[in-house]
């Protein structure tokens, strides 16, 4: 890549989610110190009233502004950074120009979506431009997908070393959570349902479980995510399906066919959140699958739709910095194989703040960073986090993240 007057542009800075990406990068790498980076988006008053809420140490972050609409005005915008980071969603309505700008110019580009019909257009449409580029474009940087994707992704790397083979399988166990989804998140699925009322190829695609892999490999053993609760006897709890599965899952097989299966042809995986012990474990897992399932089946109908939306956190608002930062999570994922019983290894990731807003702005601002600033050996296209940056971003979320990786 050419030389470019950014490292990074934060697009959406005046939004609740990206405003927390500034706040974390002003943290850590300053305004124009480790790294240089500036606010972006449509209103440039906005982001001059955050440059200002921010605080002294921001006074010198530029300001830039773009039209989304004008694929001239995007195409300049792109030109000046190596990587645009965007909290502008839902990215179906808002960053198809921007991934479009960036595969074309050669820019890296990462973002929070999990939409999944959304992905499967981008990667269509700009996965060989990208690659001819050198563009990475990276989605599901947030808790949806970076837990599970580098998760899999180290604990094959570490199963590799101690067996000397990949793991068959992997289960990934949500243990504990403090803090709820994202608004965005909700805003997104939401907007994913209002297309899938004129779209009959989207519910066909949200149900394969190979639904983002290339073209020509959208095969495997493992089936579409269960609905209804399953007990685990090796942890003698009940099991009920994990709220992002769905997307999760589908990256992480994408990136096993991406880097030309590392993990194996017949590699399994599934998520699940663990229920507690005791006799209410099997009623609360039935209570939250059906309520799961009532809740989506709800949401098919547009007027559930647009009452639910009318309530969701407005532009610039979410829960408060108590709230952030007295959340948590904790996640196991176990990799496991059928020739010995004795080739098995967990690894326990750990979060210091909540999954929707906190941690999520964290793992996307280190993503970042990543692909702005770090030797990485991935080539060009539509990736995932493990594809593009693997053990680059590990350790960047280890040392800067408050995330932890235990074995």
């Amino acid at each position: 890549m050419q030389a470019r007057e950014f490292d990074v542009v934060v697009w959406g800075a005046s939004g609740f989610t990206g405003r927390l990406v500034a706040e974390h990068l002003l943290t850590r790498y300053g305004a124009d110190r480790e790294l240089r980076w500036a606010l972006g988006g449509r209103n440039a008053a906005r982001l001059e009233a955050v440059r200002s809420e921010l605080g002294a140490a921001a006074a010198g972050l530029p300001i830039l502004t773009a039209n989304i609409d004008d694929a001239a005005s995007l195409a300049a915008l792109v030109a000046r950074t190596r990587v645009i980071c965007t909290t502008v969603g839902p990215y179906a309505l808002y960053g198809s120009g921007l991934v479009a700008a960036c595969a074309a110019s050669g820019t890296h580009y990462c973002d929070l979506t999990g939409e999944v019909q959304w992905m499967r257009r981008m990667i269509d449409a700009h996965h060989e431009t990208a690659r001819q580029s050198g563009a990475r474009i990276v989605h599901t940087c947030g808790f949806d997908s970076i837990p599970s994707d580098l998760g899999v992704f180290d604990l094959q790397r570490a199963f590799m070393e101690r067996f000397g083979r990949p793991a068959e399988r992997v289960a990934f166990r949500g243990l504990e959570f403090r803090g709820g989804f994202s608004g965005g998140t909700i805003a997104s699925m939401l907007n994913m349902l209002n297309e899938a009322d004129h779209d009959a190829s989207i519910y066909p695609l949200l149900a394969d479980p190979y639904g983002l892999n290339p073209a020509g490999e959208r095969h495997g053993l493992d089936g579409p995510e269960p609905a209804l609760p399953a007990f685990d006897n090796e942890r003698r709890a009940w099991l009920t399906p994990f709220v992002m599965a769905s997307i999760n899952t589908k990256v992480v097989r994408r990136s096993n066919a991406l880097a030309g299966y590392p993990y194996g042809h017949d590699f399994r995986y599934d998520e699940a959140t663990v229920m507690p012990h005791g006799l209410w474990g099997f009623p609360a897992a039935l209570a939250m699958s059906v309520a799961s399932a009532a809740g989506m089946a709800a949401m098919r109908v547009p007027s559930v739709r647009r009452f639910v939306g009318k309530r969701l956190p407005q532009p610039g608002e979410g829960p408060s910095a108590a709230v952030r930062e007295s959340g948590f999570y904790l996640l196991e994922l176990t990799a496991s194989t059928r020739v010995s019983a004795a080739q098995r290894l967990t690894l326990r990731i750990r979060g210091d703040r909540d999954p929707g807003y906190g941690s999520t702005a964290r793992m996307l601002g280190e993503s970042a960073v990543c692909l702005a600033q770090d030797a990485l050996d991935s080539a060009g296209g539509v990736l995932t986090p493990a594809t593009a940056m693997g053990g680059a971003l590990v350790r960047r979320l280890t040392e800067r993240a408050g995330i932890t990786f235990e074995y």
